[in-house]
Parts: structure tokens; C-alpha cells; sequence
């Protein structure tokens, strides 16, 4: 009977501990009514797992971004759902799922639990946390948000043009870039979808695009992954054929698609130079951070088979810049002023002609 009653206890407090913990834009696909346990032991984490966590040490992440975007203060002692998964940022964090369920780092604002293996000198060290369990089902199997996912689609015989915004490095303008296009495609009268193929987990981006105009807006975690670092060859053309099919609804005009990182990391240098990027999208904008990595990455992307439409990006900042660009390659350079104008379509039109396809305009719909 004793046994009972604190099994009991035990089983309210991770009910109580589930429902009141602040889950982070990485679980947002996740059904919360199947949240009914928490697993403290058996086999270790793996990437997608849902894990309750205890933020022991606050440190460079004071806020976690919630599944509706709101960006909720982190307080010692807080309770959190997130999922576990690798990162990759040059200029914040490398970290990778660790192999015991044991104290480890929030190293994603947007709710990703990993342990740092690098990072970089102008940040912090991660905020702290201590996994209280994995959270499971009445079964006792583990909630992982690859069970949430989008159904798995490849694209069909389509004749929507795929734009995609690839760049020099992180922070090289590449959001930026994407939803001021999408703004100058809205504002032409078109319909837009877009998505982000990679990166790690984040609402940020996706608001940005949906601030924008775009009418359906996805990203990788729609496609079941709290980041596509280290993820199989396989499973990131799934990810992109995937995201590709379900942004391609009746009324989309065009489809805006944004790459993370940089052309050198492991993921987007696979996907971009791969034969299905080529197949799947028509013309890429390059943004880039200064006028050498314009010059160098645009002749990276030839290289690769890939139609460069632009440069914009960070780099658009400095006419000099612009100009030293302009001595290396015979590409234009977009500013956001004239990304969201409205004769941005009329240039993107003109652009994908000379490949061969045409940006089908008829009173902004197909």
C-alpha cells in the first residue's frame, strides 16, 4: 500500500512537472495530451526526444522561445520541454546529443538540448540544465518529434518556380534576404509559400516570413528534426523533397526556400550541389558577407550547376563593396530596398527566362 501511495506521488509530480513546464518552439508538432510519464532511465537520448529539463545556471539563453513565438524568461529552477538535438553555429555553438541522460546545456533559444563540444569567444557558455526525464507516453514509450512529423512527399510534376536564398556564412543577411523578397513578390500581386530546409530549431525566421506575406510558411521541424546538423544524406533530401511537396498548394505562385549556414558546412554544401537541388530549384540569390565571399561563392554555385539570379546579403550594405563585386562577376546585386519593390517579380521573371523558365504571372495567381 505504502509502495502505492508514492508511486502515486511520484507519477502527480511528473504529471504536474509535464503540464506546467514551458515547452519551446521545437516540440510545437508534439501532441501535449500524450504526454502522460516521464522516463528516467533505460536506453540514452536520442535526437527528437522530448526531455523535461531543470534550468540549474543561466547563462547566454535567458529566455526560451515558446511554441507561439513568445520568447518566455528562464528562471533557475524553471521547468522545460525541449527536444534533444546537434547544433551548428560559427558564431554561437557546436554541441552534439549526449550519450547519458545527465546534466547538459540549452544551447537553442528555440529549445534544443545537447552538450557543448565548441563555441565561439564572443558568447557565453549555454544555460545549464538537468534532464528531469524523457517524457513518454501511458505506454512508456518516448515521444520524439520525427512521430510528428509531416507525411513524408516527394514533388510532383509541378510548374511553381523554386527560389532559394543561399549564403557566404551565418549571419550573411540570408533571412533577411528571403523575407524581403517575399515581400516584393506579395507586394507584385503574387502568392507566396516558403520554408527553411535547415538550420536548428527557431521560430524566429519563420515569423519573419510570415510577417512577410507568405501565405504557408514550414521548416525542418515540420519535417520532424530540432536541426538537420549531422543528420543522414538521405534524410536531408527527405527533408526538402518533403517540405517542397506540402509548400506546393493550389494558389502558390512561387515558392522562397532559405538554406542555413554556409556553402562550406557539411549540410547545405550536400544539399545545394546535389542533383535534386539542381532539378527542384530554378534560380538561387546569393548573400554574402563581403565582396570576396560574393565572388567566391557565386563561382562555387557555377560549379555546382546552380542558376545564380543575385547577390544580396550583408555585403549590399557598402556600395564599395558592391563595386568590388562587380570587378569579379557579372551578377547584379539586390539591396532589401529593391528586394521588396515592386518590380522585384518583374526582375525575377527576367531572370529565370534566360534558364529557361518563366514566372507565370496572370493577376498574381497561376
Amino acid at each position: 500500500m505504502q509502495n502505492n501511495i508514492i508511486g502515486l506521488e511520484h507519477k502527480n509530480r511528473d504529471t504536474e512537472r509535464i503540464r506546467n513546464a514551458k515547452w519551446a518552439y521545437t516540440t510545437r508538432r508534439i501532441d501535449k495530451s500524450a504526454a502522460l510519464r516521464l522516463v528516467k532511465g533505460g536506453l540514452p537520448p536520442q535526437r527528437g526526444d522530448l526531455v523535461i529539463a531543470k534550468v540549474t545556471k543561466i547563462r547566454q539563453h535567458k529566455r526560451i522561445e515558446l511554441a507561439n513565438g513568445r520568447k518566455a524568461r528562464l528562471f533557475v529552477g524553471d521547468h522545460i520541454a525541449v527536444t534533444y538535438g546537434n547544433r551548428y553555429a560559427p558564431d554561437q555553438y557546436e554541441a552534439l546529443v549526449p550519450d547519458t541522460i545527465g546534466p547538459c546545456d540549452l544551447v537553442a533559444a528555440g529549445g534544443v538540448a545537447s552538450k557543448l563540444t565548441f563555441k565561439h569567444g564572443s558568447v557565453k557558455l549555454p544555460t545549464a540544465i538537468e534532464p528531469v526525464g524523457l517524457v513518454a507516453d501511458e505506454n512508456g514509450v518516448v515521444l520524439n518529434l520525427a512521430d510528428y512529423a509531416l507525411p513524408a512527399m516527394v514533388p510532383g510534376n509541378r510548374q511553381t518556380p523554386v527560389i532559394a536564398v543561399v549564403g557566404s556564412s551565418m549571419n550573411a543577411g540570408k533571412t533577411t534576404t528571403v523575407a524581403n523578397l517575399i515581400r516584393g513578390l506579395v507586394t507584385s500581386g503574387l502568392s507566396v509559400s516558403a520554408g527553411k530546409v535547415t538550420g536548428t530549431g527557431a521560430g524566429g525566421d519563420v515569423w519573419f516570413m510570415q510577417d512577410a506575406g507568405a501565405q504557408k510558411v514550414l521548416d525542418f521541424v515540420d519535417a520532424g528534426h530540432p536541426s538537420t546538423y549531422l543528420i543522414k544524406p538521405t534524410e536531408l533530401k527527405q527533408t526538402f523533397t518533403t517540405l517542397m511537396a506540402h509548400l506546393d498548394q493550389p494558389g502558390t505562385d512561387i515558392i522562397v526556400i532559405e538554406i542555413a549556414d554556409g556553402l562550406h558546412q557539411t549540410e547545405t554544401a550536400q544539399l545545394v550541389s546535389s542533383d535534386l537541388f539542381a532539378r527542384l530549384v530554378n534560380g538561387v540569390i546569393y548573400a554574402a558577407g563581403d565582396a570576396l565571399s560574393a565572388v567566391y561563392g557565386a563561382g562555387l554555385l557555377h560549379q555546382w550547376g546552380v542558376h545564380v539570379l543575385a547577390i544580396s546579403g550583408v555585403v549590399t550594405r557598402s556600395p564599395l563593396a558592391m563595386r568590388e563585386i562587380q570587378d569579379g562577376i557579372d551578377l547584379p546585386t539586390l539591396g532589401k530596398k529593391v528586394l521588396r519593390g515592386n518590380t522585384i517579380a518583374d526582375f525575377i521573371d527576367y531572370r529565370l527566362r534566360l534558364n529557361g523558365m518563366a514566372l507565370r504571372q496572370s493577376g498574381g495567381s497561376k
